[in-house]
């Protein structure tokens, strides 16, 4: 194994185009990922829900059924 910290890191300079204060932008979270990728996939979102929910209410069912 080889110690990384002893290295000295490599700079390089920022291009001319690219700003440079995207260091500054915090990352999208998690929820907010979450919910763009449903707009985006919306056939395949709305099928896990209902799948969810029929699953879901299946188990409650069963689970009434059986302690009656």
């Amino acid at each position: 194994m080889s110690d990384f910290s002893s290295q000295t890191p490599i700079s390089v300079p920022p291009a001319e185009n690219t700003p440079t204060d995207t260091k500054t932008e915090p990352q999208p979270s998690y929820v907010k990922l979450a919910m763009r990728n449903m707009v985006r996939k919306r056939a395949t979102s709305l099928k896990h829900f209902f799948l969810t929910t029929a699953g879901l209410l299946a188990v409650l069912v069963g689970l009434a059924y059986l302690t009656h």
